[in-house]
């Protein structure tokens, strides 16, 4: 609000984005304010002790749910769609050259943008799942990931377990500052008058 010149990015993991900041996360999808809001997510909370997060698959194994979350997970994509973000897209860390461009193209858009990066978490995630290492759980994105220009022309069955990558939703709409900054030279001008 105070400096809307900046480009402003907002890193943060899938725990953050949905569970402690959750929100947060969906006043500034609904606000659509002017900002980056990168989500890493590798299904659990993988820096502070290996719990699950609202984005760990259901029934998978976390140090909270050893038995396999009975939880059912977000889809951050469609969450931060409906909550109003007007740039939504999602990339892996095996497509690198696809989350670059996702990234570019997030900064261009005027509004809330969310870019979702899955990356893994070999030790915390993976060993307790049995994924194998990080060069196996790199490659299971590569082998499970579909774009989303394949994507539209697929069964709903064939995409169920796969990750789709891509742009997934953009559109225009008044972006948070510059509504409110409207609404203050209306206040301002009303005072002059009076």
């Amino acid at each position: 609000m105070a400096r809307p010149e900046l480009t402003i990015f907002v890193l943060m993991g899938d725990g953050d984005s949905t569970a402690i900041g959750g929100n947060h996360f969906i006043h500034a999808c609904r606000r659509n304010i002017d900002l980056n809001a990168i989500i890493f997510n590798n299904n659990i909370y993988g820096m502070t002790g290996g719990q699950a997060s609202p984005l760990t698959p259901q029934g998978d194994r976390a140090t909270t749910t050893p038995y396999g979350n009975p939880e059912r997970n977000f889809d951050i994509m469609k969450l931060a769609e409906a909550a109003g973000a007007t740039f939504v897209a999602r990339s892996t860390t095996y497509h690198l050259p696809l989350l670059d461009k996702i990234i570019e193209r997030s900064v261009g858009n005027k509004g809330f943008s969310v870019v979702e990066a899955m990356t893994y978490c070999p030790v915390g995630y993976g060993r307790m799942n049995k994924k194998g290492d990080a060069t196996a759980m790199l490659n299971w994105y590569k082998d499970n990931s579909v774009t989303v220009e394949k994507a539209r022309s697929m069964d709903p069955a064939e995409i169920e377990n796969r990750i789709v990558i891509g742009v997934l939703h953009q559109q225009a709409a008044p972006e948070f500052v510059e509504e409110y900054e409207r609404r203050v030279a209306r206040a301002r001008e009303k005072g002059r008058q009076s």
